[in-house]
């Protein structure tokens, strides 16, 4: 974070005034080792935030450690909670208010910050804070769908294949990743290709209503974009979103330095429908449920909002409509 961030922050909480009127009770799960998050913006924001709400905040410790602690804030009737850290903050603070009727909202405080984006929120934690703020005033709750991989619920996106592989070499690197952000996404994407995808892929085999689909890489959404470079939106799947109440799937059959070529400008050029328009994916829409199976008796790796969570033979996919209570 840098400094004039910082000021910015600052000026922002010296004129928030306090408000009179009750106060909706908000609990913030601050992820401290996020891309952007200090203990002095943290302390700035909570005292911003603290002129319209009745705030509380704790820091995780842990993985898993953001679905225990909003489980307990949704048990204990807190009015809304925020999310303030990367996208995995939110997927662990998402996962522990599935059902509940606790609203979700985040802060960004990591390099990409999707979901925050995809509600509205700006990228850019004052602005953010301030948007929190003017949301006092018209505080509506609504419900938004997930999806859900082998009982794990996940808000925007999960990946099999070269997508899951770049995720694990990337935040193997943490210090990397926050210096170079969506740069060092690249390289490693490139380089994750060449050592493991050019040659004996791991691939996998979909089933979707009847349908096979083989592939070595496989994308499913529950809304778009799927991610972003910098300000860039990446579009890969279609006809899906936050209430569409289905899921979207789109499979690479086949990734060869050609092939790629020919991909890659695609996936950047932001166009709804580009990526699915290439000869070697296929994209599906309208989704409820389908699985994904291993080959070669390999199994894949997995990503959840884009954490890495291990390597699996077998992956049940569903959509879950209307599960998340969120406000924005």
């Amino acid at each position: 974070m840098s400094e004039t961030a910082l000021e910015r922050a600052e000026e922002l909480a010296e004129r928030v005034l306090p408000d009179r009127s009750p106060k909706r009770r908000m609990l913030i799960i601050v992820n401290p080792y996020a891309t952007t998050v200090s203990d002095r913006l943290k302390n700035l924001v909570v005292y911003a935030l603290q002129g319209r709400y009745s705030v509380e905040a704790v820091e995780t410790e842990a993985r898993a450690h953001a679905t225990q602690i909003t489980r307990e804030a949704a048990q204990e009737g807190y009015d809304v909670v925020v999310a303030f850290g990367g996208d995995g903050t939110v997927n662990e603070a998402a996962n522990g208010l599935i059902g509940s009727s606790t609203p979700l909202t985040c802060l960004p405080g990591g390099s990409t910050n999707v979901f925050c984006r995809t509600l509205g929120i700006p990228n850019d934690v004052v602005d953010a804070t301030e948007h929190l703020l003017r949301m006092a005033d018209e505080f509506e709750p609504r419900l938004a769908d997930t999806g859900r991989v082998n009982g794990r619920h996940f808000v925007f996106s999960s990946g099999i294949g070269l997508d899951a592989s770049v995720v694990e070499r990337v935040d193997s690197h943490p210090k990397l990743k926050a210096r170079l952000g969506e740069w060092y996404f690249t390289w490693a994407a490139l380089s994750t290709f060449n050592r493991r995808y050019l040659i004996r892929p791991p691939r996998v085999r979909a089933s979707v209503d009847g349908r096979e689909l083989h592939g070595v890489t496989a994308i499913v959404q529950n809304s778009d974009p799927f991610t972003y470079f910098g300000t860039r939106p990446i579009r890969i799947g279609r006809e899906v979103s936050l209430e569409s109440g289905t899921l979207s799937l789109t499979v690479l059959k086949r990734a060869t330095p050609l092939e790629m070529g020919t991909l890659l400008p695609r996936i950047f050029s932001a166009r709804d429908g580009s990526v699915a328009a290439h000869r070697q994916v296929e994209s599906l829409s309208g989704l409820s449920r389908f699985r994904i199976e291993a080959e070669r008796d390999a199994p894949f790796p997995l990503e959840v909002d884009g954490d890495y969570v291990g390597e699996f033979e077998a992956a049940d996919f569903e959509a879950a409509p209307r599960s998340l209570a969120v406000v924005s």
